[in-house]
């Protein structure tokens, strides 16, 4: 299935999926992703889980829940992942490092030449909305993470580390699956 923002009803009934699996069934869907994605699973519940685990063992832990929900959604509107041994890898690479360079622009307090900030700023933007980005997936996330902040107080470095790090791995399942497309039409 081409890639495509989901409309309100598609991402209702994915997030529906995700909620309905019992422990088996997320235990099996985890184990396929790291089979059949190992890099990207290393990267989203290692090091990324990881980086929010340093501030706020408990957030990193809703992090994970989330990221099992965005690879649900993924799944069940797009069709099954594709695997990496079949996608070029340098995607992931080259994605990541893409990103990674224009979200430290928006972090507070990095040191960043002005002119350079702008520019990732203007790029990031742009490319968002060209892109495939899922906004009512990354909304949705991010009202997830405002209720568990509403109801158990984090630490607001690890919330935004959080909230930044669901948005990127909805980058990185849009990017695959864009990559997967580009390659199957090649």
């Amino acid at each position: 299935m081409t890639m495509r923002e989901l409309t309100d009803r598609e991402l209702y009934q994915a997030l529906q999926y995700a909620k309905s699996q019992d422990e088996n069934a997320g235990r099996a869907i985890l184990q396929q992703f790291q089979t059949e994605q190992s890099a990207l699973a290393q990267t989203i519940f290692g090091v990324f889980s990881a980086l929010i685990a340093d501030k706020d063992r408990l957030l990193a832990n809703v992090f994970m829940d989330l990221c099992f929900d965005v690879i649900c959604v993924f799944r069940h509107a797009f069709g099954d992942l594709p695997n990496q041994r079949e996608l070029n890898m340098e995607w992931l690479q080259n994605t990541a490092t893409l990103l990674d360079t224009e979200l430290q622009a928006f972090m507070p307090g990095k040191e960043m030449d002005t002119k350079f900030r702008d520019k990732f700023q203007n790029r990031f933007t742009e490319r968002m909305i060209d892109s495939n980005s899922q906004v009512g997936l990354v909304k949705f996330m991010d009202e997830a993470i405002s209720e568990y902040v509403a109801e158990s107080p984090a630490d607001p470095e690890a919330v935004r580390t959080t909230r930044s790090m669901i948005f990127v791995v909805i980058q990185l399942f849009c990017a695959m699956y864009d990559q997967a497309e580009r390659q199957a039409k090649a």
